[in-house]
């Protein structure tokens, strides 16, 4: 049988590549000022990321309590 501290280490991983290959995603935005950044499809980009690292974060959270 496994032991616990190797489950959520392989767990932990699993959650590190989970957010890694989602912020790979994320491309520069194409204007440097804030207003042109909040017109593009960049914000809704970012927010997608910004919701799904969340519920990333939680699930992660919670495996370990």
């Amino acid at each position: 049988m496994m032991e616990k501290g190797r489950l959520e280490a392989f767990s932990d991983g699993v959650f590190a590549i989970i957010i890694t290959i989602m912020v790979l995603d994320l491309k520069i935005p194409s204007h440097g000022n804030w207003t042109a950044i909040m017109n593009d499809a960049w914000m809704s980009t970012f927010l997608a990321y910004l919701v799904s690292f969340i519920i990333t974060a939680s699930f992660w959270v919670s495996h370990h309590l």
